[in-house]
């Protein structure tokens, strides 16, 4: 079914789908979106890199052949995709399907991609300073990651919430902006409002469903090539410590590969560390935010949403 959408109404929709790391977002986007003649947007910032498939579960090409999805290997990893250069490009997938009279579906679990394009924030232009950075990095090899995590939580606790403790990187760009300011990183994302008619959907799972989902396709996949894939991208001269292989699988198995830990220990850590980012994104979207209907997976779960979804376009 192909929905065509009015042009009386001043603002587009746009529906989101969100939902923790391995809840089915995936299969229940491609349903939702071949019902309604729709096209997804990932905001999934793991997607961006050309040749991370496995370690990110990204979409089959088959799946991509059957819906139209934007965002996904627009970048290699020794390129970096900022979070001003996704909200461009988001909003002008979203024009653009418009156009094509399809439905957008904006549909991802890296909550501050998903709140900088439905919350139109104003990304401030910061240009990085290199000898600040330098400094940082040099105080992080001295008290450690975790450390440095721990000064940025001290100076602004809102932005050590949402950054990995882990991410180096994320932890020294928002130390750097906050000392180059005097702003808290935090504070510098204006949001100035939706530019779109939202109809925002939430997918859940119980946590012990949940993990047991997660465990099971982290072992999938170590068995369907993990390893091997990122053997191949060391082996074209990647850099093992650029910024996209911070993504949790690639960082633990790069140890593995470095004889810095054994698989056994790897495959703990990658379980662990996803467990952790899942209670991060929890931070993002909450169960109580009013802005999303949120739903149990369940053999009646594509009929519900498929439904909200009738509701808005009929009252769009």
């Amino acid at each position: 079914m192909k929905i065509y959408l009015r042009e009386i109404v001043t603002k587009p929709l746009l529906i989101v789908i969100v939902g923790p790391t391995g809840v089915g977002k995936t299969e229940i986007s491609l349903d939702l979106t071949t019902r309604f003649g729709g096209e997804i947007i990932s905001a999934d910032s793991r997607l961006f890199y050309r040749g991370m498939d496995i370690g990110t579960a990204k979409p089959t090409i088959a799946e991509r052949e059957k819906v139209r999805h934007h965002l996904i290997d627009v970048a290699d990893p020794d390129e970096t995709w900022s979070l001003a250069l996704f909200q461009r490009a988001a909003r002008e997938a979203i024009e653009s399907i418009h156009q094509r009279g399809n439905l957008p579906f904006l549909v991802g679990g890296t909550g501050q991609f998903i709140r900088a394009v439905t919350e139109e924030w104003s990304i401030p232009a910061q240009v990085p300073d290199h000898h600040i950075r330098i400094s940082l990095e040099k105080w992080a090899d001295e008290i450690g990651t975790e450390g440095l995590h721990a000064r940025l939580a001290t100076l602004d606790p809102a932005a050590a919430s949402i950054i990995d403790h882990r991410n180096l990187r994320r932890t020294i760009r928002a130390l750097e902006v906050t000392l180059m300011t005097g702003v808290r990183f935090s504070d510098q994302r204006q949001k100035l409002g939706s530019p779109y008619d939202l109809l925002t959907l939430g997918v859940m799972r119980s946590r012990i469903e949940l993990y047991a989902r997660i465990d099971k396709r982290i072992e999938s996949m170590i068995s369907n090539g993990l390893i091997d894939e990122i053997r191949s991208l060391l082996a074209k001269g990647l850099a093992p410590d650029l910024p996209a292989f911070s993504a949790i699988g690639y960082r633990e198995i790069i140890q593995y590969l470095q004889d810095e830990i054994t698989l056994d220990e790897a495959i703990v850590k990658i379980k662990r560390g996803t467990r952790q980012f899942v209670r991060r994104q929890a931070n993002w979207f909450k169960q109580n935010d009013p802005g999303i209907k949120w739903f149990d997976v369940n053999e009646k779960t594509i009929d519900q949403m498929g439904q909200a979804i009738l509701d808005r376009i009929y009252t769009h």
